[in-house]
């Protein structure tokens, strides 16, 4: 701060603006402070004021709004809920090795409460429920209310991290399971403040297309200090001020430490995160004073104490609430002018000073400034880590670790929050409960029926939809004219066309492309449903002369995310959610590059099995060798392999039209008629070919993952040839080769989903293996191979593991050669990149020779008279690894 040469003058100053606020209000103030940068800029000055306001609270007391709650009664329920969080974790680690953490909630109590007496609906009334993203470390403090509104027992709190009995709670937020009270996943940090933007922009789709009531609901996403450094914590918020999203609160907690240490030890976060807020858009609410501190700022005429308050470090801060009042008075009151604002005060009532994050009064301003703005609002909240658990935690760098308090520290405690305990019962930790009737918990179960039902809580409440009939698809079953070649991207967009006209479905149909509907030859959605933007289309569109231009809509159905692969997933979470998160049923189909899916979005992929969303997945210009020209990042040949990972992921590669329409078909079905919690992955391609006539009877196998397409006859061995997507056609072509060239009959197979075929063989050994003395089951996988002759043969766009899940399940004496597409992609024509991942018709050929070889049913010479034919270089010229 620059030295002040005329401070009378800078009195005046400051006075007129006072006056001005005082007599005509905020409006008229920002107007003139608006005005003045203006014309300081017209004139040269080179001044700009930065998006940063001075290190104190933004609410001013004078203009602090009265507290409507008990706040006698309101602390001793905080009270209760604190100590039931820490004797859950501590009572975990005396039995088990679980651990849990309690430094996180012990900051954030305070912040949490005055949500739970004051602000957050639920959902069982007519506003329909606020949303709240819960920070994934204070799951304990949620816990700890849930036992005092009697929705826990005391035996699932001692059950905590302890779940596969199934009556225990899960160690953070997951929805998959405790379904019935977590809504968001969270704590992989940095996916929450995301989800919840985008659930904040959903609904806001939902009510503009007239699919919900607009009912005041807020999205409130609670956040670390830390978990700001995640790129996916800052990454969209431009977003949310570009769309206006003022149904979004993020509220974060900055006691300046992450998980080892200060988060800016050197700096101010608090100060980065208002600068880049600010300057997004944001309304910016800073809480950083508790109100002890508001008569000592009172008296600070002369500017000394808020100018100390900006100039210390944050690593000088959480030093301070480590030490006492002594040192706080010498190091943080560091000069006489500073001394002499406490001098009146106790070393005690010096370490009474308190952060503005535990004082409801400083929260619950914010939290109502925050509930009216007209933007997203961020309230950045100066707290404590480990507030209260004493000198081992509070404000240590080792707070994050903390899950055990010896007796002293728990007697401390006790007494600090005047608990009803004994001193015996401190030492078994034993949990607290109010009385039925009396005054704290008649109040505190009041405050959540007034606000319309318990959170958190999350209901399964959407009506279900019907199943489509397979009539509606009878022209993507039926084969191609001839002449005519399509790709499986073409016959998914007739698929969902089809849906879209549908008069039960089609409203309820949201797709979702990042910035490639031209791409995937969905442009002619345009015109027809429109690109949903709130502000609607305010400019002509360059195309606007033809037929298929870029609109957009008020009103629009399509989510149109741009290059934002995240962004798009998340817009794909918040509609997959929306049958639980607003009883609507919405099913999402989000198209992208394969390639650019569960490798980019992984973690998102995840959280959405965790969140029970249901939906489409379409990784398009999918395969290694489909996607010619584009090399190294943008073909695809693992990504099967990312979406097996997902244990309620339902993933398949279909070749033909068919196949796409009738697992599109099913997984509506299951989705939403049948309410299973999963989500569909189809991969799509690029390629064009003539696609067959749906041959009867094969629904079965498209959707168990394997079912078959052609048969040859021959004189000389008999092959199994399995494939899948583009590589299908070559194992077709394969099948002909091997008969007509060599005599060698097969059964080709079309393999949707060898995961799928493997996930079914692997509960069928399960129980096999635990029921020794009852009739064994036999997989799908089995009973289609069993009286099939010859050895199998697989080629597919894929990394041999992906094929390979089956080889564990198939009967020992059955050979089983995969080839695949291992190692980086790289351009070139599709012919050669087959060619040089060897799983071309020639390849195939070749391994089927090689395989009745080893089975004494062909010689090598006839593997050495096919590789000579065909020109396949034997040599390790193209090293697959590298």
């Amino acid at each position: 701060m620059k030295k002040d040469i005329d401070p009378q003058e800078t009195r005046e100053w400051l006075a007129s603006l006072a006056s001005v606020l005082r007599e005509e209000g905020e409006e008229r103030a920002h107007f003139i402070i608006e005005t003045l940068l203006e014309q300081a800029s017209r004139d040269g000055l080179g001044f700009t004021s930065g998006f940063t306001t001075p290190y104190y609270n933004t609410i001013p007391v004078e203009r602090q709004p009265a507290y409507p709650g008990d706040l006698a009664l309101e602390k001793r329920i905080e009270a209760f809920v604190r100590w039931n969080a820490l004797a859950m974790v501590i009572r975990a680690g005396k039995h088990t090795n679980v651990g849990g953490h309690i430094a996180s909630f012990s900051s954030s109590a305070v912040m949490y409460e005055v949500g739970q007496n004051h602000f957050w609906h639920g959902q069982d009334g007519d506003q329909g429920g606020d949303l709240v993203f819960f920070q994934g470390h204070c799951a304990p403090g949620m816990y700890a209310r849930a036992f005092l509104e009697g929705r826990l027992t005391e035996e699932q709190l001692d059950n905590y991290r302890q779940e596969t009995d199934g009556n225990g709670l899960s160690s953070y937020p997951h929805p998959w399971l405790m379904p019935h009270f977590w809504q968001f996943p969270t704590v992989s940090m940095g996916l929450g403040p995301m989800m919840a933007l985008y659930q904040a922009r959903f609904m806001r789709y939902l009510e503009s297309r007239n699919l919900i009531e607009a009912k005041g609901r807020k999205v409130w996403a609670f956040l670390g200090d830390g978990e700001m450094d995640e790129p996916e914590s800052r990454g969209q918020i431009g977003l949310a001020a570009r769309e206006n999203l003022n149904n979004l609160v993020f509220v974060v907690n900055c006691n300046l430490q992450r998980l080892d240490g200060p988060v800016r030890g050197n700096g101010k976060i608090v100060q980065e995160l208002e600068g880049e807020f600010r300057g997004a858009g944001w309304d910016v609410i800073k809480v950083l004073w508790d109100s002890n501190w508001d008569k000592i700022l009172a008296r600070d005429v002369d500017g000394v104490l808020r100018k100390r308050m900006m100039e210390v470090v944050d690593g000088d801060y959480q030093t301070y609430k480590s030490k006492n009042g002594a040192y706080v008075r010498e190091h943080f009151f560091n000069s006489l002018e500073l001394k002499a604002l406490v001098s009146d005060m106790t070393d005690d009532e010096i370490w009474a000073l308190q952060r503005g994050g535990h004082d409801p009064l400083k929260v619950y301003a914010a939290y109502k400034a925050a509930q009216e703005s007209g933007k997203p609002t961020l309230i950045l909240m100066h707290t404590v880590k480990g507030w209260a658990m004493g000198g081992s935690a509070e404000s240590q760098n080792v707070a994050h670790q903390s899950k055990k308090m010896d007796v002293q520290q728990l007697l401390a405690f006790r007494d600090r929050f005047h608990l009803p305990l004994t001193d015996e019962q401190v030492e078994k930790v034993e949990y607290l409960k109010f009385a039925d009737g009396s005054p704290e918990q008649e109040y505190l179960l009041a405050r959540r029926r007034t606000l319309e039902g318990f959170v958190p809580s999350r209901n399964d409440r959407a009506p279900s939809l019907p199943v489509p009939a397979m009539d509606m698809f009878s022209s993507i079953t039926a084969a191609t004219k001839e002449g005519r070649e399509i790709s499986t991207t073409m016959a998914f967009v007739r698929v969902l066309g089809a849906l879209m006209k549908d008069k039960a479905l089609g409203k309820h149909i949201v797709p979702i492309v990042p910035d490639e509907f031209r791409t995937f030859g969905m442009e002619g959605m345009f015109r027809q449903y429109g690109i949903w933007n709130p502000l609607g289309q305010q400019y002509t569109p360059s195309d606007a002369d033809q037929l298929m231009y870029y609109k957009e809509s008020a009103n629009g159905q399509i989510l149109q995310e741009g290059i934002n692969e995240g962004g798009a997933m998340c817009d794909w979470i918040a509609a997959g959610t929306a049958y639980s998160v607003h009883g609507v049923p919405m099913i999402p189909f989000l198209v992208y590059y394969s390639m650019f899916g569960f490798q980019r979005f992984g973690d998102f992929a995840w959280a959405a099995g965790d969140q029970r969303a249901r939906g489409f997945l379409l990784g398009g210009t999918a395969g290694r060798t489909t996607l010619n020209g584009e090399g190294l990042q943008h073909e695809d040949g693992h990504s099967h392999m990312h979406a097996a990972l997902i244990p309620n992921c339902i993933p398949y590669d279909p070749t033909f039209a068919y196949e796409v329409a009738v697992i599109v078909r099913d997984g509506i079905r299951r989705m939403y008629a049948e309410h299973e919690d999963v989500y569909y992955y189809l991969t799509l391609l690029n390629e064009n070919y003539p696609h067959p006539e749906m041959p009867q009877g094969s629904t079965e196998g498209i959707l168990k993952g394997l079912h078959p397409v052609a048969a040859h006859k021959g004189s000389k061995g008999h092959v199994q040839l399995m494939g899948s997507g583009s590589i299908l056609i070559e194992v077709l072509e394969g099948a002909k080769l091997l008969a007509d060239e060599w005599g060698i009959g097969s059964d080709v197979w079309s393999a949707t989903s060898f995961t799928l075929l493997a996930r079914e063989a692997a509960d069928v050994e399960r129980y096999n293996r635990l029921h020794p003395e009852s009739k064994p089951r036999t997989a799908y996988l089995n009973e289609v191979m069993h009286g099939k002759e010859g050895p199998i043969i697989v080629s597919t766009d894929y990394i041999r593991a992906y094929p390979d899940q089956i080889r564990a399940y198939l009967p020992k004496d059955r050979d089983m050669l995969v080839l695949g597409t291992d190692g980086y992609g790289r351009s070139d024509t599709r012919e050669a990149l087959r060619r040089h991942f060897e799983v071309n018709r020639y390849h195939v050929v070749v391994a089927a020779l090689k395989s009745l070889a080893d089975q004494g049913k062909a010689t090598t010479a006839d593997v050495k008279k096919a590789i000579d034919k065909y020109g396949i270089n034997t040599e390790d010229k193209y090293p697959l690894y590298r």
